[in-house]
């Protein structure tokens, strides 16, 4: 996907101006390439300069966690994430518990299957979803698009429960179905 030079220069910026960014510059590519990734589709479908920002912030943010923490930089503790070169101050303090310095305690990188932004655009493209739905059977209301729409996605039902509850037959329900995501698609473009 190409950006706009404004796009990846507001993309470097908020970089560059993370806290995890300063002595981690050799990770700039890397961090850069990682945001630019996940960014694709909010770069698309946001319109609002303040709105964009916000969202790359947090995808910048969530972005160098990830690589700095592929890359062995960085672990998770009680209180959130700590360099690895960064010593817990609860360690640093002398206590009269026994010495466990020959431990060696391995950190496992922790694998989020959906990020906070992903939820965020999930969130925003169901929405659309739902609004061009409504306008679609606002403009052909006969069909019951909303109906069949609300049968089959919301309550899960099948296209021959759908024909039984609605009356109608099952092909009939299908090319209703065939041509809402139909309307939908065109409603995205």
């Amino acid at each position: 996907m190409e950006l706009a030079q404004d796009k990846i220069d507001l993309i470097e910026k908020i970089i560059k101006s993370d806290r995890k960014f300063a002595n981690n510059e050799d990770l700039y590519d890397d961090f850069f390439n990682e945001t630019c990734k996940r960014s694709c589709l909010i770069v698309k479908t946001v319109s609002s300069d303040a709105t964009l920002e916000a969202y790359l912030r947090k995808i910048a943010t969530t972005s160098i966690l990830n690589v700095l923490k592929n890359e062995g930089r960085l672990r998770r503790t009680r209180s959130g994430y700590m360099s690895t070169h960064e010593v817990p101050i609860e360690s640093a303090v002398q206590t009269d518990l026994p010495d466990y310095s020959n431990i060696t305690v391995k950190y496992e990188p922790v694998d989020i299957k959906e990020t906070p932004e992903d939820l965020a655009i999930k969130k925003e493209v169901l929405q659309k979803i739902v609004d061009a739905v409504y306008e679609i059977d606002k403009n052909d209301s006969d069909k019951k698009y909303l109906a069949i729409y609300d049968l089959r996605f919301e309550k899960g039902m099948t296209q021959k429960e759908i024909a039984e509850e609605l009356n109608l037959s099952q092909s009939e329900v299908s090319k209703r179905l065939f041509k809402l995501m139909e309307k939908v698609k065109q409603a995205f473009n």
